[in-house]
């Protein structure tokens, strides 16, 4: 008996061991597969896959037929990694039906089935066939006659060395490979071949050819179809899988073919039809596809109809697997499996892969395993097994028995563990052990007795309710059962319980504010303590939400400051205090008052042409009650939303609707309400739909009615077109009326176009330049409108036809000259002169180079600026109105004066003295081919000022006053008659702070700040220009 037990324990160690080190049973990672294998391949091998897991690591076996494959009497076989290797595969011995079987120390397992059959394809045995002969019109069936064979087959025919197509007159069948003709014709005269391949291999084998010829003895006549090709009476088609119907008739008509349901349903549209209605194809087949199906067959002669029943079966498939325990000797087990198909499942269970049967302690029914009193004998591989006639699945599962005594090596008691008066505590107690122990607690060197304040739970832990100071001390479990005794000791810490002495309370508030909401404490002070606040449930993230909230106050106290209070910060605000012994919470609602939140459902109920009845309701009042209501309105022309002008006036909160007045006929409309209350006002609501006011007739005449100009016998009119949003309707237009001045009667034309700004007309007996008065009104879908006020417009005038009778040029310098003429002497009855032309070129250029510039208005000179110095011009004047130019005047010729000094003046020098500064200069000389100088320009200004003071002297000196203030920036050029020479560089003279200082050039000097600026003082007359 004591050796029995040793056994036990040793192994219930080693699973323990095993546990630790994950040590487990086989299991399958791939299972094998069926195989096809071709004969002619040049692999010349063959792999049947077997993948497995375990640790130890599995032992590969493999059964061939149900008999052991001995791996080391055939040189053949080989296994690697568990798969099964077999070198020069052969049909005769190597076809069958395979498993595989994984063994370690934990148990057996075994795969699911594998057949490895082998694909090929023989050649036709004969090499002749004989010659079928046949009437014209006749149906004919050609035999193929298939080699021995191995895996699917396909067909083909040769007619004549050429492929045989496939219509409604010829099929070929993919069952059995004859070739059927429905109605033999002349052109069918030949001879066939039978094409046969292996869709496996790929291999093509041809069968002799079958003559055909016609009979002589006449031509068949009209029948009915007879159905020579169809399916069997009863199809069993698998789930999922594509299933294939084969009809076709011979007959004379050609037979047309129909497929049907007989229960009269419609056949899936996922079903295809091929070789004109021959073949009916259902892919991935389901239970709803089942039935019994018609092919009917027929022509003029009569009909015939092929019936098959299609059945649906299903492979099994796994509902529900096992999964492995873990379980304490002489407990109990119970396992159970399930499995759908068509037909329904049996099962079967395995251990370690052999049958296992209902017997003692094991209980078998259907797909379930019932154990009891487990003992280590029933530690094991098992497998649940569900078949049916078309497939077999395995579900494993491995079976741990445990038997160990008490253990806390790795669930000690806790060393510490805390708790607060008048708390509750459990103190656990979870050895490993099987079976399981007997538990005693003891307190110090006492036994501890459960009474009406202490309890033991059936797990072994200790609970104590309405703790005492008196309950703090040393506990110790004491955990037995029959393979021994252990124990494990923890302490029990009693502490003072947390209090709330200042909760936070509930406060009413208005947007923008800031409060405090406190939460003060007393508590155990060895304990942490942590303060946490929840808004509306949510842990506030202080980090993240630091805009609004901050935690505030000392050790004891976790006061929330809130910042800026907004409307979505109203709501629950829990503070929670939490020690190692306890924790408790304090909650306080915060409502903030702040403006309304939008209107909800703004509704237009009426509109007309000015007006649209507006109904609303009324928003969140956010505490605060809604003072008034405001109507704002946004259309295509306005520029966002406008306030509009309601009746009544003043909208009060009670009120929720109202008339909007004022509005433009024919304008698409939305509009918005917007509440307000003392403490703001609010967001307004969404847009209420789009709705355009009714038609009403115009009210707004063109404005800015004018005219004139365009060409001979033309009146032209203008306005401003009236915009879109004052039109007032549809079919908008213009009216525009226009008479002789001083005449009774108007004339009218009629402009359907809302965009027209512009009216010709045009009249040959029209008088040019002749005063008319013309108005512009307007009309639309309602009726016409008013016409503007009435303007005068002149009506196109002739052109002028006089040139200017005198014209004078003179120089003025090297780059301007002056012009001068007269005006036509031209009557004015038939136009009038708006300006003129003034035209020049040089005497090295083409006139029709000529560069041109108009005056406006009676001005009979003007100046032209940069030409060219000593050169020859050229210039004529013409006269020009809105109806064109008049000839040109005769031509003059004028020359440019010599180019100005190009050198700048050098030398220059200043010096001061008694509030003056005098600037010497060294002479400029013209050259030959420059104007003489005649004087000198000195250009000075302050530093800050962008304004320049001239003085012009003909000597090379010149005295300025002191820059008391600001420094002077001055530059010198020489001026003649061809105009200015060029600058010299700009010179800066500092602000004095000497009485007497000197320089040249752009000198500069250190000098304090005057207080006043002196005017300029010299000798000679000055100008100062801007």
């Amino acid at each position: 008996m004591r050796l029995l037990w040793e056994l036990l324990v040793l192994q219930s160690f080693m699973l323990c061991l095993a546990d630790d080190n994950t040590l487990h049973g086989p299991i399958f990672i791939h299972e094998p597969s069926h195989v096809m294998f071709p004969l002619d391949s040049e692999e010349k091998k063959v792999k049947l896959n077997c993948e497995v897991k375990g640790n130890p690591k599995p032992l590969i076996r493999w059964k061939l037929n149900g008999t052991d494959v001995d791996i080391g009497m055939d040189f053949r076989y080989s296994v690697v990694e568990g798969s099964l290797l077999i070198n020069s595969p052969n049909k005769t011995q190597d076809a069958g039906t395979y498993q595989c079987i994984a063994t370690n120390s934990f148990g057996t397992i075994v795969s699911k089935e594998a057949k490895l059959q082998f694909a090929y394809l023989e050649n036709f045995k004969t090499r002749t066939r004989s010659t079928v002969s046949v009437r014209q019109g006749q149906g004919m069936v050609l035999l193929c006659g298939p080699p021995p064979h191995s895996g699917e087959l396909s067909y083909a025919w040769i007619f004549n060395e050429y492929p045989s197509y496939q219509d409604n007159r010829r099929f070929v069948s993919q069952e059995t490979g004859n070739l059927y003709i429905a109605k033999v014709e002349k052109s069918d005269v030949g001879n066939y071949t039978c094409v046969v391949t292996n869709t496996v291999t790929n291999h093509k084998v041809l069968g002799p050819p079958t003559p055909l010829i016609l009979r002589n003895d006449g031509v068949m006549g009209e029948y009915e179809p007879k159905i020579e090709v169809q399916f069997p009476e009863t199809v069993p088609t698998a789930k999922g899988a594509t299933v294939k119907l084969e009809c076709f008739a011979l007959g004379n008509p050609v037979p047309t073919i129909i497929w049907r349901r007989a229960d009269g349903k419609p056949i899936a549209r996922k079903a295809r039809r091929h070789k004109s209605n021959g073949i009916l194809e259902i892919p991935n087949f389901q239970q709803e596809d089942a039935g019994l199906y018609e092919c009917v067959a027929e022509n003029s002669r009569g009909k015939n109809v092929a019936r098959g029943q299609l059945t649906f079966y299903a492979q099994p498939n796994w509902i529900q697997k096992i999964n492995d325990i873990h379980v304490a000797i002489e407990e109990s087990i119970f396992w159970e499996c399930k499995a759908n198909g068509r037909p329904k499942p049996t099962y079967r269970w395995l251990k370690n892969g052999e049958p296992l049967l209902t017997q003692d302690t094991i209980q078998i029914e259907h797909g379930t395993l019932n154990i009891t009193t487990v003992n280590l004998t029933d530690a094991g591989m098992y497998q649940c097994v569900a078949e049916n006639r078309h497939g077999i699945i395995f579900a494993s599962a491995e079976l741990s028995v445990i038997a160990l005594g008490p253990d806390f090596s790795r669930t000690l008691l806790k060393r510490m563990t805390l708790v607060k008066v008048g708390g509750e505590v459990v103190i656990e107690c979870k050895p490993k052990a099987s079976p399981r122990p007997v538990y005693t607690w003891k307190k110090g060197k006492e036994i501890v007795r459960e009474n009406e304040r202490i309890t033991f739970s059936e797990d072994g832990s200790l609970r104590i309710m309405n703790v005492t100071k008196s309950d703090a001390g040393s506990y110790t479990c004491i955990a037995t059962n029959h393979f021994g005794t252990a124990s494990s000791t923890g302490n029990l810490v009693v502490k003072d319980p947390t209090r709330l002495l200042v909760p936070p309370s509930s406060m009413d508030v208005t947007v923008g504010e800031s409060i405090v909401l406190p939460c003060q404490v007393s508590h155990d002070h060895s304990l942490d303590i942590v303060f946490t606040w929840s808004f509306n449930g949510r842990l506030i993230d202080f980090d993240k939400d630091g805009d609004h909230f901050e935690r505030v106050g000392g050790d004891s106290a976790g006061d929330l400051m809130i910042r800026s209070i907004q409307l979505k910060h109203a709501g629950k605000y829990v503070c929670m205090v939490q020690t190692s012994v306890d924790k408790i919470s304090a909650t306080a609602d915060l409502i903030v008052r702040g403006p309304p939140g939008p209107p909800e459902a703004v509704t237009i109920d009426e509109i007309t042409d000015t007006t649209a009845q507006l109904s609303w309701r009324p928003g969140a009042d956010n505490h605060s009650p809604v003072t008034m209501y405001v109507i704002q309105a946004r259309t295509p022309f306005s520029v966002g939303w406008q306030a509009v002008s309601t009746v009544p006036e003043l909208i009060d909160g009670r009120t929720f609707t109202a008339t909007v007045v004022g509005l433009n006929p024919w304008v698409e409309y939305e509009f918005r309400v917007v509440a307000a209350n003392t403490i703001g006002i609010g967001e307004p609501s969404r847009p209420s739909e789009k709705r355009r006011t009714e038609e009403a007739l115009p009210e707004v005449t063109p404005a800015n009615v004018s005219g004139g100009g365009g060409s001979k016998s033309e009146l032209v009119i203008t306005w401003e077109t009236v915009p879109e949003e004052l039109q007032n309707g549809g079919g908008f237009g213009y009216v525009v009326a226009f008479r002789p001045f001083g005449k009774v009667s108007w004339m009218q034309t009629v402009l359907a176009s809302a965009d027209a700004s512009r009216y010709v007309f045009r009249n040959e007996s029209l008088p040019p330049f002749s005063p008319y008065e013309v108005k512009v009104g307007v009309y639309n879908n309602k009726g016409e409108g008013s016409f503007s006020p009435v303007t005068v417009v002149y009506s196109a005038e002739e052109e002028p036809t006089k040139p200017p009778p005198s014209i004078f040029a003179r120089s003025l310098s090297a780059t301007d000259i002056e012009v001068f003429w007269s005006s036509p002497l031209e009557s004015f009855s038939k136009g009038r002169i708006q300006g003129y032309e003034v035209k020049y070129w040089s005497h090295d250029d083409k006139e029709e180079n000529a560069r041109k510039i108009r005056t406006i208005g009676n001005q009979t000179s003007t100046k032209i600026t940069n030409l060219k110095g000593s050169a020859l011009y050229h210039l004529a004047v013409k006269a020009y109105n809105t109806a064109g130019t008049g000839p040109y005047s005769v031509t003059v010729n004028v020359t440019t004066k010599k180019p100005p000094p190009s050198q700048p003046p050098g030398n220059i020098i200043w010096n001061s003295s008694d509030s003056k500064i005098i600037l010497n200069w060294d002479q400029v000389k013209a050259l030959d081919n420059e104007s003489e100088v005649k004087g000198y320009k000195v250009l000075y200004r302050w530093n800050r000022q962008s304004s320049t003071s001239v003085i012009e002297t003909n000597k090379t000196s010149v005295e300025l006053s002191l820059p008391f203030d600001e420094d002077y920036i001055i530059e010198i050029r020489p001026f003649s008659d061809g105009g200015d020479g060029s600058s010299s560089e700009q010179i800066r003279i500092p602000k004095i702070s000497s009485a007497y200082a000197r320089g040249s050039g752009a000198s500069t000097s250190n000098a304090c700040t005057l207080s006043a600026i002196s005017t300029i003082m010299i000798s000679l007359t000055a100008r100062s220009s801007l």
